[in-house]
């Protein structure tokens, strides 16, 4: 009798990336924390006047008020781990390409 397998192919495996949601959250304090600073330039203040521990509250409070920072975080994190797909690729065949036979005359 065969047994069934848990397991999921090769092909899948080395194309599944999960996006962690620490990365997310910290890509939206993030955007949340620019935008704060923004806001607070475009009123005049000296960012590096202001104590960071004030920032990131108010960018909390920001992050609270604007809720779709975390989609385009999300959105974001993708994009990072596709363009970090293709970076390792490139290298893996450059790496193939750079390691040569010395040629003869």
């Amino acid at each position: 009798m065969a047994q069934a397998t848990n397991s999921l192919p090769q092909s899948t495996l080395a194309t599944f990336q999960p996006i962690s949601a620490t990365a997310v959250h910290v890509l939206a304090r993030l955007a949340a924390r620019r935008a704060v600073q923004d806001q607070l330039r475009a009123d005049g203040v000296r960012v590096t006047l202001v104590k960071p521990a004030e920032i990131s509250a108010k960018a909390q409070v920001y992050l609270e008020q604007h809720p779709e920072l975390f989609k385009e975080a999300l959105a974001r994190a993708q994009r990072m781990a596709e363009e970090d797909e293709l970076r390792k690729a490139r290298r893996r065949k450059l790496k193939h390409v750079l390691v040569t036979r010395d040629l003869e005359k």
